[in-house]
């Protein structure tokens, strides 16, 4: 039994990109979805796709590497945990690695990058930082 579908996501994008896999699918959601969606927003992927499997639906996400192999995503690690979560407000919103990481939040208007987040002045919890 899983108790954490987003960190097993994050988990499988640590290893492929570990092994430089171009491709890694998980099980979906609609809240990994939205995490997958930022993520090609920001550049971090060049896409992801929807697969009509049995016995649930594959996420598919196509991963990005630089022109000499360079990994684009360098560090991803989950913030909110089932047995602690964390919410920020916009204001405490923080730019990561001086604006060259993101925040992926949770908030009332669907999934968003800490950018997004701070224009649109909405808060929410903290999903995972990307570097």
């Amino acid at each position: 039994m899983m108790t954490d579908p987003i960190a097993d996501m994050l988990t499988r994008i640590r290893n492929a990109v570990r092994i430089e896999r171009p491709i890694v699918e998980m099980p979906t959601s609609r809240v990994k979805r939205g995490i997958a969606q930022v993520l090609k927003d920001e550049g971090y992927i060049w896409g992801h796709e929807e697969l009509e499997t049995l016995p649930a639906r594959t996420l598919r996400l196509e991963l990005k590497y630089g022109p000499n192999g360079e990994r684009v995503i360098n560090k991803i690690d989950r913030v909110s945990k089932p047995g602690r979560r964390v919410y920020l407000g916009y204001r405490d919103l923080r730019p990561i690695l001086s604006g060259m990481g993101i925040t992926i939040l949770s908030t009332p208007k669907g999934i968003l990058s800490d950018r997004k987040a701070r224009a649109e002045k909405v808060g929410g919890e903290v999903l995972a930082q990307v570097e």
